[in-house]
């Protein structure tokens, strides 16, 4: 369901961006995937029909890295080059600790939390897409921004004492990846008689790796480890508060020149190393 998703949350977000009293632009909203339609190229010809004045490029992935969303932005600057299309553009960074990005999935897990009678049997596991070791060991900062993501969501649940630990799925191939693993976390649990409640913190729609891995996969792992109950909250997709945060962002982006990024602890935006073309 990932492009019907993210066409809803397009259409979603171009309604609340156009639907603003005042509103001085008018907003359309496409989509570029990096591995199916429809592509980069295909979104560009697309801009171009539609007569853009100016874009923002905005992705969903909240955490950045050099492997997704860098990916991605320079994959756009390949097909508006091929295509020639020059106008003014802006792009969004990351958003890891936005409040409307946080604040949908802590409405959503404190739904899901509240269906256990007993609160403290229950262990919270954000779960993240996995990174080989080596690629945040170069400076990548997609873990540290994923640990944020798990700090701030923590935090905006309001729980003293809260059971929470972070986790990273998708592992391939044999070099080392970071961790924790989750699956290794999800034995941990069972052999602790914690029942566990994942949250796929990385992830903006459902997929194959929240509707197969996290779903079926690891939920006949957790029954095999013994996990008492395992329950997976929903990505936060078309959720209000999600799609006002994608909205500030387009804004802010909009006000902004070049990259709309946020500064990490030592005061560096993530893409200060990061030569894009279409944003200089």
């Amino acid at each position: 369901p990932l492009v019907p998703e993210t066409r809803a949350q397009g259409d979603a977000l171009e309604k609340l961006l156009t639907g603003e009293t005042g509103a001085e632009i008018e907003a359309k909203c496409f989509i570029a995937m990096r591995y199916w339609h429809p592509f980069a190229n295909e979104a560009v010809e697309a801009v171009k029909a539609w007569g853009a004045d100016e874009i923002v490029l905005l992705p969903l992935y909240p955490q950045y890295s050099t492997t997704t969303t860098e990916s991605s932005l320079k994959d756009w600057d390949r097909a508006v080059a091929a295509a020639g299309l020059d106008l003014p553009t802006r792009a969004v960074c990351c958003y890891p600790a936005a409040e409307g990005f946080i604040g949908a999935y802590a409405d959503l897990l404190k739904a899901k939390l509240d269906t256990f009678e007993d609160k403290s049997s229950v262990r919270i596991l954000f779960s993240a897409h996995g990174l080989p070791k080596k690629i945040v060991d170069q400076g990548d900062p997609y873990q540290a921004q994923v640990e944020q993501s798990c700090e701030a969501l923590a935090k905006a649940l309001g729980i003293e004492a809260l059971d929470w630990r972070s986790s990273y799925q998708s592992r391939v191939g044999p070099m080392e990846w970071i961790g924790p693993a989750t699956d290794d976390e999800i034995e941990k649990a069972g052999a602790e008689g914690k029942s566990l409640i994942v949250v796929p913190i990385a992830f903006v729609s459902e997929h194959s790796e929240t509707l197969v891995e996290l779903d079926i996969e690891y939920g006949e792992l957790a029954k095999k480890a013994g996990v008492p109950r395992y329950e997976r909250v929903a990505t936060v997709s078309s959720h209000p508060a999600f799609i006002e945060a994608l909205a500030t962002l387009v804004r802010d982006a909009r006000a902004h020149e070049g990259v709309l990024c946020p500064e990490d602890a030592a005061g560096r935006p993530c893409t200060e190393n990061v030569a894009l073309k279409s944003v200089s």
